[in-house]
């Protein structure tokens, strides 16, 4: 273990020994001469023998063994332990690439007020994660300044997993930090998609983040937040066959929400927060743009977890939405406050004047993007997707040391 490390990279595990192992085999691996890194890792009361062979393989590693399985929220417990300047999340099957986390270093030394680094996060299948907010990024490949994530808490354990990311940044942005996803950062999850939804997906990405909307958000915020949230996450439990954990993910936020809005109410987002991560306003001001140059009737593509920015923004601005379009939401008689959710073949054959896409998930939004201009030579308008940027090849000062 370095006498000083520059960056803590801290990691929590359950019952996933080898994985586990080559994770923190290709976390060491990025480590250099200058930025010396140590690894901190969280076993959730293992039974498969992974707190044995990472204390094995790896004796420099930090390991704490917890007395139960908290889940990826369990990272909070290496946080007070962690010595380095700038903290790194890594889940025990995500790692980032080689020169990230030294360009992740550079970029907080360049903005003393950067609290978060996101990363981009790629898939196996060789597609990619974003979060579904700007200035949000997902919890298995994210840079931290140590000082800000100690300022405002870090995560919270109860959480156990889902939406914990969006908890932090909102603490994060509402104390004036910055967070931000940058492109030169790149991180590998090897996450199947087998494991995105299950009853226990359900359960607390319903609970989380209705807690979110209950903790954060400020009035009338917090009911359209809550509605909105409560439906998506009811359609998506319906498609999944997952309805049971869905009533009891939303019957937990019930019982505690009433609770949190009061213990939570000096955290409420300022407007200026509000602002910077659900961006009404912004929106507003470009679907003006779009009835100022002529469109009346437009579509909305994609619903996304901040539908009701656009839909709103249409509404202030004089715009008519027939439709919002959405494979995957699409269901005979469905809609959304009166607006209804049809397939995108559907949605084109209402003529709209122009297509506006409704997804402020940078990743989600370029591949709506590319899946429009094949098909339509409407306008598109599309404020948020971020096309992937050539990688940047390992610096070749930098020399991986050996693990």
């Amino acid at each position: 273990m370095p006498a000083s490390p520059l960056v803590s990279v801290i990691l929590a595990t359950h019952n996933r020994r080898d994985i586990t192992v080559a994770t923190i085999g290709r976390v060491l691996a990025c480590a250099t001469p200058g930025c010396e890194l140590e690894v901190i890792a969280v076993d959730n009361a293992s039974t498969d023998g992974t707190d044995d062979a990472i204390e094995r393989r790896f004796p420099t590693v930090a390991l704490i063994r917890a007395n139960a399985n908290r889940g990826s929220c369990a990272k909070a417990l290496g946080v007070p332990e962690a010595r380095g300047r700038f903290v790194l999340f890594c889940d025990d099957d995500s790692y980032p690439r080689p020169g990230s986390i030294q360009r992740m270093v550079r970029h907080f030394d360049e903005d003393p007020r950067l609290g978060a680094a996101g990363f981009r996060v790629h898939l196996p299948d060789g597609s990619q994660e974003s979060g579904a907010l700007p200035h949000m990024f997902v919890g298995c490949a994210v840079g931290f300044r140590a000082c800000a994530l100690q300022a405002v808490g870090g995560l919270d354990r109860d959480l156990f997993m889902q939406a914990e990311e969006y908890h932090l940044a909102f603490r994060l942005v509402n104390a004036g930090w910055t967070v931000r996803r940058f492109d030169d950062l790149h991180a590998d999850h090897l996450k199947t998609p087998k494991a995105r939804r299950t009853g226990r997906t359900t359960f607390y990405d319903t609970r989380n983040n209705l807690l979110l909307a209950a903790r954060y958000l400020p009035p009338p915020y917090h009911a359209v937040y809550a509605r909105d949230w409560r439906q998506r996450y009811d359609w998506l439990a319906q498609a999944g066959g997952h309805r049971s954990a869905f009533r009891r993910g939303r019957s937990a936020a019930t019982l505690r929400g009433w609770l949190n809005r009061l213990t939570y109410a000096r955290a409420r987002l300022s407007s200026t927060a509000m602002e910077t991560l659900f961006q009404l306003d912004f929106v507003a001001r470009r679907m003006d743009e779009i009835r100022t140059a002529g469109a009346r009737r437009i579509m909305l593509a994609d619903l996304g977890k901040n539908v009701y920015a656009y839909h709103q923004g249409a509404a202030r601005t004089g715009l008519r939405v027939l439709a919002i379009a959405d494979d995957e939401f699409a269901a005979p008689g469905r809609a959304y406050r009166g607006t209804p959710i049809l397939t995108l073949d559907q949605a084109l054959r209402l003529d709209p004047d122009a297509v506006v896409i409704a997804n402020m998930s940078p990743v989600h939004a370029e591949r709506t993007h590319r899946r429009l201009a094949r098909l339509t030579r409407l306008p598109l308008f599309d404020w948020f997707s971020r096309p992937a940027a050539p990688e940047p090849g390992p610096d070749r000062a930098l020399r991986p040391a050996a693990v």
